[in-house]
């Protein structure tokens, strides 16, 4: 399974691709940001680059080591906002708006590939809907929280929750701009929040993970996802609902497959129910398919 956005999304555009970069259009505004997976030659030149950018990203000495992903600097080629707002839209009828800014880190603070993943989460929710319940959603590792959306858009009861307290209030600027209330913010250490959640019975009819490959918890809490990720999987195992559910994990560590994803998947939670893993990617203007992580995703 290998997966892109919805073309019916106008404020996105991956431009181009190659030498190490992606040339992207985020609304009115063109970026040109590090890519390693983009291992082929750029299709336009590099004046062709140029004239497009308003802003490009020059890594730093430290950039793509753990703990110094801070490291790296905008230049700026033409006049633009420092912070300004994309809509997503998808033919199901989901509506998003989304805010982005020029991070120190190279993310704008979306990810475009996963436009696919909100898509699922929009549908399963709604087929939930149907059953004549609210379903319970929660979004781990959540960030800025279009999984979120997409499942409050649906109709779901969310809890979202991310260990950084700036993109928690940064999701709930989404949700206000989107026109929707009733998340629950939650800043907190993942697996904490599982495993309590689990002493409590508490369960869920959805459950997202994008865990990182290294991560800290607001405590200072140490997350490393060769570690963690199969422990991370038996307590969601513990908290989702054994049927009517739905589990969407996403990956973006290089080592991993999505066969791997699957094989650790049914190791911890079992084979119960439908699983489909595969690669979400983007496919520039030229043709050229660029896969950034892998999904695996379970309904019941």
């Amino acid at each position: 399974m290998v997966q892109y956005p919805d073309k019916q999304w106008k404020d996105y555009e991956l431009l181009d691709s190659g030498n190490g970069e992606k040339l992207e259009r985020f609304g009115s505004y063109v970026l040109a940001r590090p890519e390693p997976k983009a291992l082929w030659n750029k299709s336009m030149s590099e004046a062709q680059w140029h004239k497009l950018c308003h802003t490009s990203f020059t890594p730093g000495a430290g950039f793509g080591k753990a703990g110094k992903e801070d490291s790296g600097t905008w230049n700026r080629h033409k006049k633009m906002d420092d912070q300004w707002f994309i809509d997503y839209t998808n033919s199901d009828g989901l509506k998003m708006k989304l805010r982005l800014g020029l991070t120190s880190f190279k993310h704008v603070g979306v990810f475009p590939e996963q436009a696919s993943n909100w898509d699922f989460i929009y549908r399963k929710t709604q087929e939930l809907k149907k059953l004549g319940k609210t379903p319970r959603v929660l979004n781990l590792f959540a960030y800025t929280g279009g999984a979120s959306l997409a499942a409050k858009a649906a109709g779901a009861d969310v809890t979202h929750l991310d260990s950084v307290r700036q993109v928690v209030t940064w999701a709930r600027g989404n949700m206000e701009n989107s026109r929707l209330d009733g998340i629950r913010w939650v800043v907190e250490d993942a697996m904490k929040f599982a495993k309590r959640e689990a002493k409590r019975g508490k369960r869920y009819d959805g459950i997202i993970l994008d865990p990182p490959a290294y991560g800290h918890g607001p405590d200072g809490e140490k997350w490393k996802l060769d570690e963690c990720l199969f422990d991370m999987l038996k307590c969601v195992g513990e908290i989702l609902e054994p049927e009517n559910s739905f589990m969407v994990l996403n990956l973006y560590s290089n080592g991993y497959s999505a066969l791997l994803g699957e094989t650790v998947v049914k190791q911890a939670m079992g084979s119960k129910g439908k699983m489909q893993s595969g690669e979400l990617a983007l496919i520039d203007s030229f043709g050229k398919a660029l896969p950034l992580s892998i999904v695996v995703r379970l309904e019941r």
